[in-house]
């Protein structure tokens, strides 16, 4: 993989740089886009208005590839795809420039591009500035051409609209029809605003929006969690009232209504089966109260660092970290003693959260629903295992798809006598029922409260 090597020419627009560097290092998908941007800003020392517009780039980039690469095929004389990968981001990022961002000349968008190809030719062995020079240009000067019918190729045609890959475009109109499909599309290009949850422990929703008033931050109380605030403005989240002392974390109003279906009472004994970053895992633990014992668990030892540090931060002592793969150790694990509740927070495709993560529409595709199937069904038979009689087990997903969500709960339900299912609906705050579906789960799919797409299930072992 390509690394950016600060030179007189990136030096001229670092965050450019490290906007392309980000872009290269995540398209594999396998590195966390806001880990990598902080890595390399820090590498790269900018400051707030540089790391701004690094961060702008990159995201913006990657909602809106599939548009930039439509627009970019008429001015290219050979497939995108056959061009060199770094050649390819920076035609991406002066694309985003020109077409999407008023504020940045189209001189300076061009000739910034120019500049961040020249610094890779010696890595490609080639100075491919001219190349990036003519086909921006021509795109400046080229007639915009008329979106894709919707006639003729209704998937092509929001794909290109709202930069989603046309599989999951057609997956989206086959299963739902044009317009929730349509919905769905636009969904993930808008941008989230932050969202906290109230660290109950430490003070109440009024006292945290009395203490960011006072801080002249302006904010409001979520809808429908009981223990959400959502800020009007973006912040740097680090530098809020009570960051460091653990008044707030960082979470979507979707994720807050998940931990309470499973309603942990103060003394059991929980597990949070794939726990990592530890939003549920500490949300749980004020639920207890801070009293009982949790075991939270997770296969990558360094999200666990992540779960340490969160618990550290927001004052959960009950909370024990433990690297282990759920679907083959819980055994093990519980070293013979049962769990009173256990949250399975299982790993999935993400397509309920592609707003947060717009990498990872270009690294999904088709196949992995089955995969993903297999495996959240052995973790929930693994979970069965050590859930004593009468246990409650919460499955959460924040997938979009059946595969993942229903199809699986319906699946181990039918194979094991041992599982009931009970609605959500006695744990969900009134403005939260329209949310329950039929089956008696959660999902806000197309919600109207502007919260990321979240299925969850709950689920009692009677023998």
């Amino acid at each position: 993989m390509p690394s950016v090597r600060m030179s007189p020419d990136t030096q001229r627009s670092p965050a450019r740089a490290v906007a392309l560097a980000v872009l290269l290092a995540c398209r594999s998908g396998d590195k966390a886009l806001d880990d990598e941007l902080e890595k390399r800003a820090a590498d790269f020392r900018l400051d707030v208005r540089d790391r701004s517009l690094a961060m702008e780039l990159v995201y913006g980039t990657l909602r809106r590839q599939e548009t930039i690469d439509w627009r970019l095929e008429p001015v290219l004389k050979r497939p995108l795809p056959r061009l060199p990968i770094v050649v390819q981001m920076v035609l991406r990022l002066g694309t985003y420039q020109l077409l999407c961002l008023d504020r940045i000349p189209p001189s300076a968008a061009v000739d910034e591009s120019v500049r961040l190809a020249k610094s890779y030719a010696g890595q490609l062995r080639r100075d491919w500035s001219g190349f990036v020079n003519a086909v921006l240009r021509n795109l400046i000067r080229g007639p915009e051409p008329a979106l894709p019918g919707l006639d003729v190729d209704s998937a092509r045609a929001l794909s290109v609209r709202y930069s989603v890959p046309r599989w999951l475009c057609q997956r989206w109109i086959d299963r739902l029809g044009f317009d929730h499909a349509e919905a769905a599309c636009r969904a993930t290009g808008t941008v989230p605003a932050v969202t906290l949850r109230v660290n109950r422990l430490r003070m109440t929703r009024e006292q945290f929006l009395d203490q960011l008033k006072q801080g002249g931050i302006a904010a409001r109380p979520t809808v429908a969690s009981p223990v959400g605030v959502v800020l009007e403005q973006g912040e740097a989240v680090t530098s809020l009232p009570g960051f460091e002392n653990g008044d707030f974390y960082v979470e979507d109003e979707a994720a807050q209504l998940i931990p309470p279906l499973l309603d942990p009472q103060p003394g059991e004994r929980v597990l949070d089966a794939c726990a990592a970053p530890g939003g549920k895992t500490t949300h749980l633990a004020a639920l207890m109260h801070n009293r009982g014992e949790m075991l939270a668990l997770d296969r990558n030892a360094d999200r666990l660092k992540l779960v340490d540090e969160n618990c550290r931060r927001l004052g959960m002592t009950i909370i024990r970290t433990m690297r282990a793969d759920v679907a083959t150790s819980l055994l093990s694990v519980s070293q013979g003693r049962m769990f009173d509740r256990i949250l399975v927070d299982a790993p999935c495709s993400g397509l309920g959260v592609l707003r947060r993560h717009p990498e990872a529409k270009w690294t999904k595709h088709e196949a992995m629903f089955a995969r993903h199937h297999r495996m959240q069904t052995q973790i929930l038979d693994a979970a069965a295992s050590v859930l004593r009689p009468g246990g409650v087990l919460v499955y959460s997903t924040c997938s979009t798809e059946r595969e993942e969500t229903e199809d699986v709960i319906e699946s181990v339900c039918r194979m094991s006598p041992d599982w009931v299912r009970e609605s959500v609906e006695p744990w969900l705050p009134l403005p939260a029922l329209s949310l329950v579906t039929a089956q008696g789960a959660l999902s806000t799919m197309g919600n109207r409260f502007g919260m990321d797409g979240f299925y969850a299930a709950r689920l009692r072992k009677v023998s």
